[in-house]
């Protein structure tokens, strides 16, 4: 039996009716995702949201969290005066475990280095009735697609990736850690109603072509914040011809256009992914209840209607691609990948190819990547770069292992890291990477900003699919075409690698000893939360404290970030993810990885106490010290990148009290109001150029904050000089109650007094 198969029957039995009524209130056909949606309203409307305007409160049916973002989550929820969680609720203990040398050591020494944190998260979800994969049992995403994921559903969980379970059909959504305390206490969570974007698949993907190239050519065409706001639904024959898991992995990247997810209908591949998964139940569930788990057939005829933007791939014309390098969206067929890095100075040897992930990790990947390790051992060919392998569950992991697909990759010196997404998020001990060297590497991950995968600002990192990725690998040439291009193998002969092949589902089907599932006490209250007072990785969190009802005065410019600073640049990843329940030593990293615009550097900014320059940390150490308030500056699409909350709960510990910038990410910007921050954007993006290094800022109309209404700040320069900037804000009556009482958190708490 399937995990809740009792919701999700629930979720179907009521779907239908909600659905129809959805129908005759917007008096139109709908979209999946307006069926979804609107089947997940937490209250009755009487008119039709507006897309892309209108707030609203929906009831998720379930939360997932992945260790380095639960701890700060259930820090949070156990503030929130509650004993159990109002929804079924995961934690995967997968972003903790360090690639370095091969699976085995590494997760052994996991458990050691991080045994404080493993303790809390095995003692907090048994306390309070949540689900925990212990370390090794797989990445987040994975393990919600092998377990919990069901077409029609909703879910949000505490990882921008969370949008994998897309695959499966379902609306799921990145979010901060806060948003799931909401869901958890049993409370609403608020989103605002996304505009749509169609995505017509026509055709069929062939020869070297695979899903992962869908979402790297939308990437290319919606570039990193194109898909801001919107939901992505793909459709058509194309859509239909593909597996559960290649859907997945297009949803899964769909985070790198900024999306709030993406999704597909329920069809026949998704039916044989839930019973592969010993989930005949959801499967006879969803079959019964198949007519609202796909758009009306009306959408998909004449798309332009229905949807805000229509995009077309056809699928027999799509070429292989690789993007990169330093950010996702710069995409390039492979046909023009050899002309393009001559043009820019990219190197051409491939130093590492890795492949896994979330995003490229099912058995169909590896299966596909190990036809192309097994094809080179056959024509006498060996990697001539170092290569990896990271499995995405244990039980994708045992079943290769079983179907004799490790000891292919192994043939051509591969290694197996833990299943865990190790150089994904920049858990990689990679030798010489200090160095700095300049270099090129290829995966099959979803993120390449600067810094990503091994810490080295001159590492040039492309992604690709898990099956090109290998081949680049055994080339070790960027340039090098697989389909067109020959390789010299160890008899000299110039040899051609076939077109890969693998399995959608294991033929045996899938098999496991033991998945890692800690399932929790039936009545936790008497658990004992494991945290110790003199602990630098956990730390009990205070309230942040209520705004005063007084204009914000005399603010410094804390740093005017240029250019993309991400979450990766705002709370870096990497080393600092042991201190990720631990506010005040994690608030070591805020900022360090933003460029200064007055000086082009990182982590060097001008104090206006002292008139020196220091890291950023420090320097907002120093102005919280002296009780000075101040105000971080920034560019467009300011924190892309992950969910994590940490990159707006910092700035907020640390007396930072407002962040101006010329566009945001949307999670971000829900993040800051979360943590009762001030999150604006300049009404005339020119100001931003008005901004000077030694400004004060006055906020002059803060006591009237409301919705809709803009807000002063004037801003102060050296020479007393004036300029007055008009800042726009998306803040709606909830979200400034969240700012007054200085906290989303602290509200709570009130309503649950």
């Amino acid at each position: 039996m399937a995990f809740d198969i009792e919701m999700i029957e629930k979720v179907y039995k009521e779907m239908g009716e909600k659905v129809n009524k959805a129908r005759t209130l917007l008096g139109k056909p709908l979209t999946l995702t307006e069926k979804i949606l609107y089947a997940h309203l937490a209250e009755d409307t009487t008119e039709a949201y507006k897309r892309g305007e209108s707030y609203v409160n929906f009831n998720p049916d379930r939360v997932a969290m992945q260790d380095a973002t639960a701890q700060m989550a259930l820090l949070q929820f156990m503030q929130a005066g509650k004993d159990k969680v109002a929804v079924p609720s995961t934690v995967h203990a997968d972003h903790l475990i360090q690639a370095k040398t091969e699976a085995t050591v590494d997760l052994k020494n996991a458990k050691d280095t991080n045994k404080e944190v493993y303790d809390f998260l095995s003692s907090v979800t048994d306390r309070y009735g949540i689900g925990f994969w212990k370390p090794g049992a797989g990445i987040i995403h994975q393990v919600v697609l092998e377990n919990y994921a069901f077409p029609g559903g909703m879910m949000i969980g505490t990882d921008s990736h969370t949008v994998n379970a897309g695959g499966l059909g379902m609306v799921a959504i990145g979010v901060g850690g806060a948003d799931a305390v909401d869901v958890m206490a049993g409370m609403p969570w608020e989103l605002k109603f996304p505009k749509l974007i169609g995505v017509k698949l026509t055709g069929k993907l062939s020869g070297w072509a695979a899903p992962k190239d869908i979402i790297l050519k939308v990437a290319g065409i919606l570039t990193v914040k194109g898909g801001t706001g919107c939901i992505v639904e793909y459709f058509g024959d194309g859509a239909e011809s593909l597996s559960c898991t290649g859907k997945g992995t297009i949803c899964n990247m769909g985070a790198e256009i900024g999306a709030t997810t993406s999704t597909f209908a329920y069809d026949s591949s998704m039916e044989r992914y839930l019973r592969a998964t010993n989930r005949d139940d959801v499967a006879d569930a969803a079959n019964n209840a198949a007519d609202v788990l796909k758009a009306d057939a009306e959408v998909y005829t004449s798309p332009e209607k229905y949807f805000d933007q229509v995009i077309e791939i056809n699928l027999d014309e799509l070429e292989p691609h690789l993007n990169g390098p330093f950010t996702p969206d710069k995409a390039t067929p492979i046909s023009q990948m050899k002309a393009e890095a001559e043009k820019n100075g990219w190197p051409l040897k491939v130093e590492v190819g890795l492949i896994g992930s979330c995003t490229n990790s099912s058995y169909e990947d590896i299966s596909k990547a190990a036809s192309v390790a097994s094809d080179a051992v056959d024509k006498g060919l060996k990697a001539a770069a170092e290569f990896s392998i990271t499995p995405g569950s244990e039980l994708v992991r045992y079943t290769i292992d079983r179907d004799g697909l490790v000891d292919t990759f192994k043939k051509i010196d591969g290694v197996v890291f833990a299943n865990a997404c190790g150089p994904c998020i920049g858990m990689w001990a990679r030798m010489g990477a200090e160095k700095q060297e300049k270099n090129t590497i290829v995966h099959s991950f979803n993120r390449n900003f600067a810094k990503r995968a091994d810490g080295n600002p001159n590492t040039f990192a492309f992604v690709g699919s898990p099956e090109l990725v290998t081949a680049l690998a055994i080339a070790g040439d960027l340039g090098f075409n697989p389909i067109t291009d020959t390789l010299t193998n160890d008899k000299g002969e110039q040899v051609k690698l076939e077109v890969p092949t693998g399995n959608e589902l294991p033929v045996n089907g899938f098999a496991v000893e033991d998945a890692g599932y800690q399932a929790p006490s039936a009545d936790g209250s008497g658990v004992k939360v494991i945290v110790s007072d003199e602990s630098d990785r956990l730390q009990l969190l205070s309230p942040f404290a209520e705004w005063d009802g007084s204009n914000i005065t005399g603010a410094k410019l804390l740093i005017k970030a240029e250019g993309k600073c991400t979450t990766d640049h705002i709370s870096m990843a990497g080393p600092w993810l042991k201190y990720r329940g631990h506010l005040d030593n994690i608030s070591n990293n805020m900022l360090i990885g933003a460029v200064n615009k007055f000086n082009g550097e990182t982590n060097k900014v001008k104090s206006q106490i002292t008139g020196e320059y220091n890291e950023v940390p420090a320097t907002q150490r120093q102005y919280k010290e002296a009780g000075i308030p101040t105000i971080v500056v920034g560019d467009h699409n300011y924190g892309e990148g992950s969910s994590r909350e940490h990159a707006a709960m910092e700035p907020r510990h640390l007396g930072v009290r407002a962040v101006l910038v010329k566009s945001f990410a949307r999670i971000h910007e829900t993040n800051l109001k979360k943590q009762g921050m001030l999150g604006l954007t300049f009404a005339t993006e020119a100001d931003y150029d008005l901004i000077q290094e030694d400004d004060t800022f006055n906020f002059t109309d803060l006591a009237d904050f409301a919705p809709g209404k803009p807000l002063n700040l004037e801003v102060v320069h050296a020479d007393g000089s004036k300029d007055v900037i008009v800042a726009n804000h998306t803040y709606n009556a909830q979200q400034i109650e969240w700012f007054k009482n200085g906290s989303a958190l602290n509200l709570i708490k009130k309503q649950n007094a």
